[in-house]
């Protein structure tokens, strides 16, 4: 029973290490342990790896580690791709293998063999039309009908020209370095789908995030039943109840039936943990980027609102600390003006609490209308078409 037990820890400590490195750079495990193992295993670990590299083998070492993270990392390159299809293809094959002899079961029936061929088919067709749909790539031909369509805010955007393609830059847009090309309605470079996420393909991005959290929370309830009608067609609860003479309730059953599904189906119960904890992921992931769609917001210019904010704060603030600095220089001056109560200056309010900064998103025009842009994008619509004709 200790190694049993001893497995399952090395398990889920596996599993731990897996997730801080696909998902610990989300905005959800900010400040935690998760975020932490990521930036090791990402950072941390790649560092010492290429010091160690240096001293042992020199600068041809030092130039072969380099020239592998600029294939991997600052250029297009399907290893995430790979990875994924790998974690999905591994997975569904290790649940077919592991529970389909139960399947049809006390709860479930043959149709589910079939159902969940296809969620996983739809899940990988998803991550296909991300993966290579075209962004929104923003060239000299339609350059000037996305500067219409979306305007200048002149706080987070201004207008200017990008200096790698050469031409003027549409607000929303930016250039991606690992692409090379500007896109609009930038959100951010995907990894994983090797592409970029921007006006066009938000929609295709968000389906798959919504349909892979559908597919775990489908395969860790069926596994959960396939788990329940094993002990129900098994008649466990009968046996300890009956022959051991425990009482039938909850409390006392539970930990002698958790015991025995550990022993006889360790594979079901880590492959419903694992899709468990995924599904909990990809829905932190979902709702920060649903919230994102619905307030008309990218994450490219989630970081531009704040630190123009945290500008504008720094600005306001000199402002009033400059006005207040006058305000007691002239009251010092001003010898007539009657001496003010103590406790009436205890309680004023400092100029620095006036100061309020307040984001002002153009962009933002309604959830609906927002929602409608990210599923019916502008250069889809036949007034996209209509300007370019006109313009040229």
């Amino acid at each position: 029973m200790a190694v049993q037990w001893i497995v399952v820890c090395h398990l889920l400590l596996t599993l731990l290490v897996v997730i801080s490195f696909l998902c610990g750079h989300w905005p959800i495990f900010q400040g935690t342990f998760i975020e932490r193992i990521n930036y090791f295993i990402t950072f941390g670990f790649y560092d010492y790896f290429k010091r160690i590299v240096g001293a042992v083998f020199g600068s041809r070492g030092t130039d072969a580690v380099l020239f592998v993270e600029y294939f991997c990392c600052d250029r297009p390159n399907p290893i995430l791709q790979i990875i994924y299809l790998a974690i999905i293809g591994g997975t569904y094959y290790v649940i077919v293998k592991s529970s389909f002899s139960y399947i049809p079961g006390y709860y479930l029936s043959e149709v589910h063999r079939y159902t969940s061929l296809l969620a996983v088919a739809v899940g990988i067709l998803l991550f296909l039309l991300t993966s290579f749909s075209d962004p929104g790539t923003v060239n000299a031909e339609n350059v000037s009908h996305y500067i219409s369509a979306y305007p200048y805010d002149n706080m987070i955007f201004v207008e200017k020209e990008c200096s790698t393609c050469k031409i003027l830059k549409p607000a929303r847009s930016k250039h991606c370095s690992i692409c090379r090309r500007c896109v609009a309605r930038f959100d951010h470079h995907c990894g994983w789908m090797n592409n970029c996420i921007g006006e066009r393909n938000t929609r295709y991005f968000m389906a798959f995030l919504f349909w892979h959290f559908l597919l775990c929370i489908y395969g860790t309830v069926a596994i959960g039943l396939v788990l329940a009608g094993q002990v129900k067609e098994l008649k466990v609860i009968y046996i300890l109840t009956v022959y051991y003479g425990m009482e039938n309730s909850f409390r006392s059953l539970t930990p002698h039936v958790v015991q025995w599904l550990m022993v006889s189906y360790n594979t079901q119960i880590l492959l419903m943990v694992f899709l468990a904890i995924v599904s909990l992921l990809l829905a932190g992931f979902f709702a920060y980027h649903a919230n994102l769609c619905l307030t008309n917001t990218t994450t490219n210019e989630t970081f531009k609102w704040e630190e123009y904010l945290s500008w504008q704060r720094k600005v306001h603030e000199a402002k009033a600390s400059t006005a207040a600095l006058k305000a007691s220089i002239s009251g010092l001056s001003n010898e007539r003006k009657p001496r003010e109560s103590k406790w009436k200056t205890f309680f004023r309010r400092s100029r620095l609490e006036d100061v309020k900064i307040v984001k002002d998103n153009i962009y933002d025009k309604g959830f609906l209308h927002n929602l409608c842009d990210i599923i019916f994008p502008l250069s889809t619509r036949p007034s996209f078409s209509q300007a370019k004709s006109k313009s040229g």
